[in-house]
């Protein structure tokens, strides 16, 4: 069995069987190939589908969009990281290896980079579905790492990270600079007794 079946990643659109699943593996690593060499703008199923060796059909009953396959791909990125075990360090260091961890998922690759940026902001509704499943992966990451549900620090947290992750796909600041900036941020913030309040 595969190693995402097998960890019950299914893709967004269906239940997988271990044949459906092998070939969302197969598209989704042809994608981050396909992506390194024709950019963003140059991707298309139809090329992902081809490297993949699927039908472009069959690549759109998985996927209804390139902005659909690139977030499926940082979606499983995402789940890949195995969650952190830190628990003796105090809560501001907990999130900050949080927030360096998923922050740093995609900083080797730049064209992937800059496409995860491009493809979580369209509208297709299996993208805005992502965004929701992506949004609550990275707030229980947050509040197990916070030790706490404090729904305003949660949403700074968040805040602090969607913005600097924007930057970064901008290409405003580099990865490694976004898990710096992201540090000094948190740090300030969780130091800040008020915050919160």
């Amino acid at each position: 069995m595969s190693e995402l079946a097998s960890t019950g990643i299914e893709a967004t659109r269906r239940r997988l069987t271990e044949k459906q699943a092998d070939t969302v593996e197969r598209l989704t690593a042809a994608a981050v190939d396909v992506l390194s060499r024709e950019g963003y703008s140059g991707t298309t199923i139809r090329l992902v589908a081809a490297a993949a060796g699927v039908g472009t059909a069959t690549a759109y009953t998985y996927f209804s969009s390139k902005e659909h396959l690139v977030s499926e791909v940082y979606w499983r990125r995402l789940i890949a990281a195995p969650p952190l075990e830190t628990r003796d360090d105090d809560p501001a260091t907990r999130v900050v290896a949080v927030l360096r961890q998923i922050s740093m998922l995609v900083a080797n690759e730049p064209a992937l980079a800059s496409a995860v940026s491009n493809a979580l902001l369209g509208d297709d509704p299996d993208v805005q579905h992502l965004r929701i499943r992506i949004g609550r992966e990275i707030r229980s990451r947050l509040a197990d790492a916070l030790g706490s549900k404090d729904s305003e620090r949660l949403s700074m947290l968040e805040l602090l990270y969607a913005g600097a992750l924007l930057q970064a796909g901008m290409g405003l600041l580099s990865y490694e600079e976004v898990a710096d900036l992201l540090e000094i941020s948190t740090r300030r913030l969780l130091a800040d007794p008020g915050a919160g309040n």
